[in-house]
């Protein structure tokens, strides 16, 4: 048995999601496909990053990732396979994977050349799908690819620290369906720059001074004064550990950090330590 995950911008109106998973199960019966998300903006590579980079570890070893979004194979965007981690991604050359290559370097990559192999009509998605099934069959890289060293990577949204250290220059990369607003800005950068000091966040003329534990981690035990705290601002470090910034039981629907805080992709925070 392998596992196949799926991570695509095709959204569930459609039928492309069920038309992937049947064209997997013809060339593979044994595959156990997973959905990460089909709800990333579209051709938003780091969106998609992001979704793969919080949650593949959560998968065996050994498991297979595709991910379909901005794959069109172009001169500059190539399709690639790569094995890292001991888990294996597919997608296209533009950048997608940047948070993950920063972080290891990858055991194999494959610029992937066997489009000449499949029908003329053949999409991304369905070469993405030969590819991975012939992994999960056992097969090795070298076979559906010609081995390369390097593959592009996106650094324009990559945090800038500031000349004294005095301040890190972020930006928002995710909205989860709560309107939580996740930024580039990890744990562990702020805690190496910051070497112990104190610091704010600040954004759109808004200044958070606390970082919370977790999402209801005030300073009450009165469940009656907790309620009354809801709609208030605030930061903390997720499970993937980046700073994320909230409404305290915030809905997209009711008021978030997307909608309350004026907050959107792209938008700069700054960390200031004192």
């Amino acid at each position: 048995m392998s596992i196949i995950t799926l991570t695509t911008d095709y959204g569930h109106k459609d039928h492309f999601v069920g038309a992937t998973k049947g064209k997997i199960l013809s060339e593979y019966k044994e595959a156990t496909i997973i959905d990460i998300s089909h709800e990333i903006d579209k051709f938003n590579v780091s969106n998609a990053g992001y979704c793969v980079s919080a949650c593949y570890h959560n998968f065996p070893k050994g498991s297979i990732h595709i991910i379909d979004v901005d794959s069109e194979l172009t001169e500059d965007s190539q399709h690639i396979a790569i094995e890292w981690n001991d888990h294996f991604f597919i997608c296209a050359d533009n950048g997608i994977l940047t948070s993950l290559i920063q972080k290891k370097n990858p055991q194999k990559i494959v610029a992937i050349n066997i489009h000449e192999r499949l029908n003329k009509k053949a999409t991304n998605m369905d070469v993405f799908v030969a590819v991975a099934c012939h992994i999960a069959r056992g097969g090795l890289l070298n076979v559906i690819g010609k081995e390369i060293d390097t593959v592009y990577t996106n650094n324009e949204l990559a945090p800038q620290i500031s000349n004294d250290k005095n301040s890190i220059r972020g930006n928002i990369i995710y909205i989860d369906d709560f309107g939580n607003c996740v930024t580039n800005l990890s744990n562990k950068l702020i805690t190496e720059i910051g070497q112990g000091r104190k610091f704010s966040v600040q954004f759109l003329n808004k200044k958070i001074e606390r970082i919370h534990s977790f999402y209801g981690d005030f300073k009450s035990n009165d469940k009656n004064s907790l309620k009354n705290l809801e709609g208030t601002a605030l930061a903390l470090f997720n499970e993937n550990d980046f700073l994320e910034l909230a409404i305290y039981k915030g809905t997209k629907s009711i008021g978030s950090a997307n909608s309350l805080l004026g907050l959107d992709y792209r938008d700069v925070v700054t960390i200031s330590f004192e």
